[in-house]
């Protein structure tokens, strides 16, 4: 049964903001080991492994709103460089718009049932959406407009 994660994407105003970090991460990581490759690092292992790499993604919260999702495509466990145990959620570099969906902060990381999950938006409902200005889309998102 598919299950997904949500979380925080801390420093990011915009799903474009979230696109070039992760254009300098591909090219940090290529340039480091010879094979480009995006993760997000957590503390804590997802103990429903087996549900989330069953087609799960993580759902990027930016500020406050559920904006865009990437399917997480292996969990591995890693090290800080202090040599703290942690895991790194290996992800699929390509951004899947969704349906905007406000979200309260919270800390870490929470389970997210498939059945809860926001919509993809397809291609005639992103044209709109993605000549929004960040602001604007943030706004109606929280007025549920969007």
């Amino acid at each position: 049964m598919t299950v997904h994660i949500v979380k925080l994407c801390v420093g990011v105003d915009a799903i474009e903001d979230l696109a070039h970090w992760q254009r300098e991460r591909l090219r940090m990581t290529k340039q480091e080991t010879g094979t480009p490759f995006l993760f997000h690092r957590t503390r804590m292992v997802p103990r429903r492994q087996d549900d989330v790499l069953d087609g799960g993604s993580i759902y990027w919260v930016i500020r406050g709103v559920i904006q865009v999702r990437q399917r997480i495509t292996a969990i591995e466990d890693s090290q800080k460089d202090d040599g703290t145990k942690c895991c790194l959620l290996m992800l699929d570099p390509e951004l899947v718009t969704v349906r905007p969906t406000p979200r309260r902060a919270f800390q870490g990381w929470r389970y997210l049932d498939a059945d809860d999950a926001p919509k993809d938006l397809d291609g005639a409902e992103t044209d709109g959406y993605a000549d929004m200005p960040p602001k604007m889309r943030r706004d109606l998102a929280e007025l549920c407009l969007l």
